[in-house]
């Protein structure tokens, strides 16, 4: 009786044993990846910039910007709330390559949408219309880009924005390059440069840091359209609409309005309407 006791026992922890990794399996390994979400997973990875004022911005409290503001409210509509974002810098050069590695879940960056990044990356959006465009100083003359002809433009190293301006508007204009746009913005208040250019959300992003509100203005031109999007590993299309459905929501609830706001109000920044999912202006 006893030996058949111990069968039975035995029998009963095996099939317990059996249960216990049968449910293992279907509820996954429990270690959450930025492919969970809905309160089911721990971190979702978002890249973003870490250097631009009004978009992407590491401070000592956290992070800041448009771009962030939108991928918070994009994380919260796939299931997380702020604290399970972890923040990843993502410069433009490897953007796409952090995307194909599962560096990241999405990102969120300054990231214009092209022909020839489609190929490599999917977007969802765009989500902000911007235009390359000059910054100046408020008192200053310059109101077209032919203006800059015999007076000095600064723009970053590498950068083909000022060598637009140079070739199609502006042919004798002083092109200086700087290592970044801080370096721009000194020669801007200092005299030695009359414009920086470059996106008009990017210069608006910098003329709102308090040291500098109310000492630069907008030209309001729009020297190109960039058509900034969501990138998304090539493939997802899941998360592609999923991001798509809550960057309409969050016009809809005009929470978009107030991100714009917030970021570039101080620079008297004359943002487009929001744009629609899907088109590109060109």
């Amino acid at each position: 009786m006893f030996t058949m006791k111990l069968r039975k026992a035995s029998a009963a922890a095996a099939a317990a044993i059996v249960l216990s990794i049968t449910a293992t399996a279907c509820g996954g390994d429990g270690d959450s990846d930025s492919n969970s979400g809905s309160g089911g997973g721990d971190k979702i990875k978002i890249g973003i910039k870490y250097d631009q004022p009004g978009l992407g911005l590491k401070e000592p409290g956290g992070y800041s910007g448009f771009d962030v503001d939108v991928a918070t409210y994009v994380a919260k509509e796939l299931g997380y709330e702020p604290n399970q974002i972890e923040w990843v810098e993502t410069k433009s050069a490897d953007r796409e390559n952090a995307l194909a590695r599962g560096d990241v879940k999405f990102i969120a960056a300054t990231y214009s949408i092209t022909d020839e990044r489609k190929q490599k990356v999917d977007f969802a959006g765009p989500y902000l219309l911007a235009h390359q465009d000059l910054l100046v100083k408020t008192d200053s003359d310059i109101t077209e880009a032919t203006d800059l002809n015999g007076k000095n433009l600064c723009s970053v190293q590498g950068s083909t924005s000022a060598q637009n301006v140079k070739n199609d508007f502006a042919p004798k204009a002083n092109l200086k390059e700087n290592g970044t746009y801080s370096e721009c913005l000194a020669g801007l208040q200092s005299g030695a440069v009359d414009a920086l250019t470059t996106d008009d959300s990017i210069l608006a992003g910098y003329a709102a840091q308090e040291q500098y509100k109310g000492k630069f203005k907008l030209a309001g031109l729009k020297l190109s359209n960039e058509n900034y999007g969501i990138g998304v590993k090539k493939g997802d299309t899941e998360t592609v609409n999923k991001i798509n459905a809550a960057l309409e929501k969050m016009v809809k609830e005009k929470a978009w309005d107030k991100a714009v706001t917030d970021n570039f109000g101080p620079a008297n920044y004359k943002n487009e309407p929001a744009p629609k999912i899907g088109v590109i202006v060109k």
